[in-house]
């Protein structure tokens, strides 16, 4: 049998999959991924990449651009109402981006978020990846996988070859029913499976219905059916998605092609519509919380972790951010830069986040079901948009402040740098050019100080030397100008302080004012940060 080796074996080529791969790839870690399917996903499935996410892909070149250009080409608003059909006078509208609500946005971050189909995503995804050396393979099934203390041993089968696979690190993106989960015997939690729908990909002339250059998403209750639609998909068709249950004897096989035509017309309410049916596939809706997302050298990412109701639009998101965090973690770790019991802190910080983005999204579902189906839904987020940037990580690689209240949601509309929070954007002058204090991260950590911390500068540099670590210092106003006069403020540091920020854009420590020892200070923190 055939043996190969890799530092990086991901397994599942969805959001969280490609992800890792490519954030891996980028910092020029060997990967390898395997996906079971031939190609990635024909039908759009989730739409949007949301602006934390966009931030995390934003430092790998000509990506986020891309993305941009895809939402370029489908619309600009989205509108998301419960209604009987398209043709209803009088939909109940939930959402309307073209409203002022995003409006913090501009003030948060410097990235866009892309309203892109998963289709098209994925694609990008795939590209970017093989473009930076990653060993892309559909059409490869994982047969088995097996760990040691010393690493991972698995079993690919492409064509009818077998391979063995020997890596150090696994990730495990293999989906809601993920069986390398399902091997490791890590429990879940949750409602469980939901129920099961149909997605039905068309083409129609739906012109007086929807609105030009905007996404539609209507979620639909009649005497026919309850699902969704979904209009300006960016992939040349249209979607319907029709709820089915098996416990009544329904099936997929009920979703004969004529069928498919009639429901598509009793979804947007024309009787006579003409309809060419592209494609046609089913799903679980599911809400289902892995009880830790790491199993010796297997980490779990995307759906294996956290499955969730596609109802905000956060699960894709999420998947890349689950994605892309892997990469810096395991980067580190493989180059020596931390130890191995730093990989611990991705299930201590990125399990609540999971938890609580799967949770309310299961809200959001209850929501925009009838009356009678909602016991014991939960409450959706107060302020969903306060998710965006507001979540926040504890774990031994997060030096919280010693007032540190242990919450997980913070109002990123009032950004407070606080240790455990995402560093908050700021307009810098660089030699003439605007940039922004999340441009200077993913490359290494960064060390940030104003005049009066110079002491700091020379404490990153013999931290840098000593520990072998990639870290990059900044003087603010000094060759990185604060524009706006807003640094300190939104990092919450004084005269003589210091922040320390990750490679995932996050605040590991901060000193809010001077330090009599910023050398000893610098290196004990960075120790205990990277498990060292």
């Amino acid at each position: 049998m055939k043996q190969e080796r890799v530092p990086v074996l991901v397994v599942g080529g969805g959001y969280a999959g490609l992800s890792a791969a490519t954030l891996l790839a980028w910092r020029q870690v060997p990967v390898m991924l395997v996906e079971r399917h031939p190609s990635t996903s024909i039908q759009p499935k989730a739409f949007g990449v949301g602006p934390r996410a966009v931030e995390l892909l934003r430092p790998v070149p000509g990506l986020e651009q891309t993305l941009r250009g895809i939402w370029a080409g489908i619309g600009d608003n989205t509108r998301i109402a419960i209604a009987s059909s398209l043709s209803d006078p009088d939909p109940q509208v939930i959402i309307d981006e073209s409203d002022a609500d995003f409006a913090f946005l501009t003030e948060a971050t410097p990235a866009q978020q892309s309203g892109a189909p998963q289709a098209e995503v994925e694609r990008v995804l795939r590209a970017k990846a093989e473009e930076l050396g990653a060993d892309v393979r559909f059409s490869t099934e994982l047969l088995s996988l097996d760990q040691d203390a010393d690493g991972v041993t698995a079993v690919i089968r492409a064509d009818g070859v077998e391979t063995t696979v020997r890596a150090d690190y696994v990730v495990a993106a293999d989906g809601y029913r993920s069986p390398i989960r399902q091997k490791l015997g890590i429990p879940t939690t949750g409602r469980g499976e939901l129920g099961n729908m149909c997605s039905i990909m068309f083409d129609a002339d739906l012109t007086g219905l929807v609105r030009e250059r905007e996404v539609t998403v209507w979620y639909l209750r009649n005497d026919v059916l309850t699902g969704v639609i979904l209009t300006g998909t960016g992939v040349g068709a249209h979607v319907l998605g029709v709820n089915y249950d098996t416990s009544l004897g329904e099936s997929e096989d009920d979703f004969t092609m004529e069928r498919c035509v009639e429901l598509v017309r009793t979804a947007t309410g024309v009787p006579d519509l003409k309809v060419r049916i592209l494609d046609r596939t089913t799903f679980a809706l599911a809400h289902l919380l892995a009880d830790r997302y790491r199993e010796g050298r297997v980490f779990l990412a995307g759906d294996a972790a956290h499955t969730m109701p596609p109802t905000g639009g956060q699960g894709g998101t999420t998947a890349i951010q689950d994605g892309c965090d892997l990469a810096w973690r395991l980067w580190l770790v493989l180059s020596g830069q931390a130890g191995p019991c730093f990989l611990d802190a991705y299930d201590a910080e990125r399990r609540p986040v999971g938890t609580l983005t799967a949770n309310a999204q299961l809200a959001n579902l209850g929501v925009r079901m009838p009356p009678a189906q909602r016991a014991d839904y939960p409450e959706p987020l107060d302020d969903p948009l306060r998710a965006i940037f507001g979540c926040r990580y504890h774990s031994t690689a997060i030096l919280d402040d010693p007032d540190d209240d242990g919450s997980i949601l913070d109002d990123a509309r009032v950004p407070v740098g606080r240790p455990g929070n995402r560093a908050p954007h700021v307009v810098l002058d660089w030699e003439g050019q605007r940039i922004s204090t999340v441009d200077l991260f993913a490359s290494g950590f960064v060390l940030m100080a104003e005049r009066q911390g110079r002491a700091w500068m020379e404490a990153g540099r013999l931290a840098r030397e000593r520990l072998g670590i990639q870290l990059t210092r900044v003087l603010i106003d000094e060759e990185f100008v604060d524009v706006e006069g807003r640094w300190q403020q939104r990092y919450g540091v004084g005269e003589g302080g210091a922040v320390l920020v990750r490679p995932d854009g996050y605040v590991a420590w901060r000193s809010r004012g001077e330090d009599p020892d910023p050398a000893a200070t610098l290196e004990r923190v960075l120790r205990q940060v990277l498990s060292r």
